[in-house]
């Protein structure tokens, strides 16, 4: 693994520069005009000076990864190959788009409209298209893909609000839904099939990235400090960018939100007080996939402390995800056919603990949640993918 993009910098200093950048909502800029105030640039030379260049594709799966998983599934691999399958019924179920939305309009609480439910299906579908691609090297799948991209970052213009939602509910959706796009944007934009690029033009990776900055600068970064899986969210959102920009600002600023924020939604015996709080088995997985994926998004650039961070403090939380599965938790929300979020995976092909893999095996092999928040299919990209 490529170890250019390591973060430097004892834990103690990054915690003591991670509130700084939770203020600065407004310090980062496009990658061609990042103008960091005096004191966010010398943070972040200070915390990052190793990052010159990413690892790409870096989303969480990498050249190496994508070349292995494709070739077990068309080498016969069964296990590998009922994971694929659900990149299949993603794409089968869901049809290409024929519109975009300029205003996509959202609400809080579980209600939804048809922009809002298209801009979800389409993000992920985006990335399974590549996924597709990339395994088969069939150009209609790229074209496909690229089509959603380019649908959308020429099209959307803002998001709206239903009455009596959540003012901010559009920072929230920003963050799931553009990972996904991103990951599926860094598959086409660097990656091969069977040596040959996706053909997405230069044009259209500018109009996205100045999508990306449309809804990072006006949504993301104004996410309200909730100390919960929107913050999550936002720092895993802020750390996908950053990597697809080459912009090492926005991704440290997305890092340092994901490390300030992990002790505070999972303490130090692994509790995850938003399970309690929230009527569902849902809300705290948010928080431990968006964790995961950030980890990950680190470990690609060769920097391990997501992971290891507070003796491995993740893991602990998803000790505790496994305590609330078996109805042993301080309240009882979950059970044994809740969703087990794709975040599950990436912690187990990283931690190899017994109670991960008991949880990924609840619904082995994962593929997407319901409500399409967070990219999936980890069991074909993660499980046993030598990540």
């Amino acid at each position: 693994m490529k170890k250019n993009g390591r973060i430097l910098g004892a834990g103690i200093f990054l915690l003591a520069l991670s509130t700084l950048f939770l203020k600065c909502k407004k310090g980062e800029q496009s990658s061609q005009t990042v103008t960091p105030t005096p004191k966010e640039e010398a943070a972040v030379t200070a915390s990052a000076a190793a990052i010159t260049t990413f690892v790409h594709p870096g989303i969480l799966n990498t050249k190496e990864s994508l070349d292995k998983i494709g070739a077990e599934v068309n080498g016969g691999d069964a296990v590998r190959l009922a994971a694929y399958q659900k990149v299949l019924d993603y794409v089968n179920d869901n049809a290409l788009p024929t519109k975009f939305w300029e205003t996509v309009t959202v609400g809080s609480n579980g209600a939804t409209t048809e922009s809002k439910s298209q801009i979800r299906k389409d993000a992920i579908l985006a990335y399974a298209l590549a996924l597709r691609w990339a395994k088969t090297g069939t150009m209609t799948y790229a074209q496909q893909a690229i089509a959603i991209l380019n649908g959308w970052s020429y099209t959307f213009k803002k998001y709206a609000v239903l009455s009596g939602s959540n003012a901010l509910q559009p920072s929230l959706e920003a963050s799931w839904t553009t990972p996904s796009f991103v990951a599926a944007a860094e598959i086409l934009r660097y990656y091969k099939a069977f040596g040959k690029a996706s053909g997405w033009a230069d044009a259209d990776i500018t109009q996205f990235i100045n999508y990306l900055n449309l809804v990072k600068n006006t949504y993301i970064n104004n996410t309200p400090e909730y100390n919960n899986n929107w913050n999550a969210s936002a720092g895993y959102a802020r750390m996908t960018i950053g990597i697809f920009m080459d912009n090492t600002t926005v991704y440290q600023n997305g890092y340092n939100i994901i490390q300030s924020h992990l002790p505070v939604i999972i303490k130090s015996d692994g509790t995850i007080p938003e399970y309690c709080d929230r009527d569902d088995c849902v809300h705290y997985q948010y928080s431990l996939t968006a964790f995961a994926y950030a980890a990950q998004l680190a470990r690609i650039q060769g920097d391990n402390s997501l992971f290891t961070y507070n003796s491995n403090l993740l893991s602990k939380g998803y000790d505790y995800m496994r305590k609330a599965y078996n109805h042993n938790a301080a309240c009882d929300k979950c059970s044994s056919s809740s969703t087990v979020f794709p975040g599950t995976e990436v912690a187990y092909n990283y931690y190899k603990t017994a109670n991960l893999k008991s949880l990924r095996e609840l619904q082995d092999p994962l593929g997407v949640t319901s409500d399409k928040t967070f990219l999936g299919f980890t069991s074909y990209t993660h499980f046993n993918s030598g990540l």
